[in-house]
């Protein structure tokens, strides 16, 4: 490919400002006592919490790539910090639901706080339709590198 290619330039973009979120989200990490996995945990389970939807540790565990006993053993250190707590469904109480406690998300709020508000004021000079279009763009490249996850998956297990 060539260097030059614009869209090409865009990849090595998105990759430069992934290596700098995720060095932010080391050192929140290593401030709190936390391993990257803690991290995305939580990411995944306020994502899943803002999007109405439910939070089980099987369906963590899907979304991280862990097997059960990981899965198990992850929640467990985020429950010893207060980050998490287990709950009975009350509609199946065979089923645990996963519950971000307050102090997660004051905690979060308090090492990301700045950062999100520097990115929405920064977002604040773009024209809504060019906001519309940089949307459009970073949901299609997520789905784009959803789905080069999962053929890498199925190419490694040899599904």
């Amino acid at each position: 490919m060539d260097d030059q290619d614009p869209a090409l330039q865009l990849v090595h973009l998105l990759r430069a400002i992934t290596v700098e979120l995720d060095l932010f989200g080391a050192e929140f990490a290593g401030d709190n006592g936390l391993h990257a996995t803690d991290v995305r945990a939580l990411i995944h389970l306020l994502d899943d919490d803002r999007a109405g939807l439910t939070a089980t540790p099987s369906r963590l565990g899907k979304q991280l790539g862990l097997n059960s006993a990981s899965t198990t053993a992850l929640i467990d250190r985020l429950e010893r910090l207060g980050l998490v707590r287990r709950q009975r469904d009350t509609h199946d109480r065979r089923r645990v639901l996963l519950v971000v406690e307050r102090k997660a998300v004051d905690l979060g709020w308090s090492f990301f706080g700045p950062l999100i508000n520097s990115m929405v004021v920064a977002m604040r000079s773009f024209e809504d339709a060019e906001l519309a279009t940089v949307r459009r763009f970073l949901v299609e490249m997520r789905d784009v590198v959803a789905a080069g996850r999962q053929v890498q998956r199925e190419h490694a297990t040899g599904r």
